[in-house]
């Protein structure tokens, strides 16, 4: 695994959305789902905006790996958790960039509610 590069996490924090593809049993990506992502220091991450049961969540949580497509960069990553410290930062990193949309659906994506529906985004080596 490796890091993000700087231009990488500006691409892909300034990003309105994100495409996620999970990665199927036989090597196959899945089709892509739209949703918000945030960048919280060198990092990204993504939440599930309708709980655990969610089903774009539940195949990423069962194949572990996928590919990401935001701000022009598209590359493979691994769905990792996301370290319980940085939530708080997480949260204000999506009202900072989503709250105006609204109190309502930007509170589907913060506070402890989601933070088990959440995950750091890891690329892969190329």
């Amino acid at each position: 695994m490796s890091d993000w590069t700087a231009d990488e996490l500006t691409r892909i924090g300034k990003a309105e959305e994100l495409q996620v593809s999970s990665t199927r049993a036989d090597g196959t990506l899945r089709p892509y789902v739209t949703i918000w992502v945030v960048r919280a220091g060198d990092d990204i991450y993504i939440r599930s905006a309708y709980g655990g049961a969610n089903p774009w969540f539940v195949r990423a949580t069962t194949s572990g790996t996928g590919r990401i497509r935001a701000g022009g960069v598209e590359k493979d990553v691994t769905f990792a958790a996301a370290p319980s410290a940085a939530h708080g930062a997480i949260d204000a990193a999506y009202h900072a960039k989503y709250d105006r949309y609204g109190r309502a659906i930007v509170g589907s994506v913060t506070g402890a509610d989601v933070e088990a529906t959440t995950f750091r985004l890891v690329p892969l080596d190329d």
